[in-house]
């Protein structure tokens, strides 16, 4: 037999980047001071698909996937303004804006740069906004007004294939919504099987702030919005 090989694996080390200093203490902070609790839903988006297409028909500027949940979240914390908060001090936080933070991955980590007042803007300012945000996050030109003051965090792997995972808070936010792949499946209509798209989001919540229904009315009326965006969004 083999002697067992107590040295362990070879390895190399380098330095953990500035960004990836910040990343690991603001989540470890998240997880040991935010007790989370997480709610899910799987949503019908074949409305949502027809919208985003009728869109950008012939438009110069394509409306994302991205641009639209981040006006649904809008719109259903404007009826929820209970789940636009934050716990700090022993106090519940309620804001007055709506601003949207957007997780994006960049060289060495992730930046959360945040889309102010999104309830108020048109889906095509949105996502002016957003694409400008973007491009300053990966290009390293963000300055401190452009990631903060965010009231929620929207996380997507969709574009990664990723059907389903769970976010960590975004502190000192109380909410952050994590979206998955937009999936054909077949689906029970009225007795019959056809193929459907469904989207999973999984929404990560801080007790301390907010409870399970008061999450479970958000999701429900942000999926509500998002399996007819038209009706919503006029």
């Amino acid at each position: 037999m083999a002697a067992m090989d107590m040295a362990g694996p070879e390895f190399t080390e380098e330095d953990a980047s500035p960004i990836r200093k910040v990343i690991a203490k603001r989540m470890l902070e998240s997880k040991l001071q935010a007790p989370h609790f997480y709610l899910s839903v799987d949503t019908d988006v074949e409305k949502l698909v027809q919208f985003r297409s009728a869109l950008n028909e012939g438009g110069a500027r394509k409306i994302s996937f991205n641009d639209i949940i981040m006006k649904a979240v809008a719109l259903a914390l404007k009826n929820h303004p209970e789940c636009n908060v934050s716990y700090i001090d022993d106090k519940i936080r309620f804001y007055k804006n709506i601003n949207i933070s957007l997780a994006v991955s960049v060289e060495g980590g992730l930046l959360t740069p945040t889309v102010k007042d999104c309830d108020q803007k048109s889906l095509s300012e949105i996502n002016g906004d957003a694409a400008e945000l973007i491009e300053k996050a990966r290009s390293r030109k963000l300055r401190p007004r452009d990631w903060m003051g965010g009231t929620f965090t929207i996380s997507n792997l969709g574009m990664f294939g990723i059907e389903e995972f769970i976010a960590i808070l975004n502190p000192p936010q109380a909410m952050i919504l994590a979206v998955g792949a937009i999936r054909e499946v077949p689906v029970a209509d009225s007795g019959k099987i056809r193929i459907g798209k469904r989207m999973k989001m999984v929404l990560s919540c801080d007790h301390r702030a907010v409870d399970g229904a008061t999450g479970g009315l958000f999701l429900s009326e942000l999926k509500e919005i998002l399996q007819d965006p038209e009706a919503h969004m006029q």
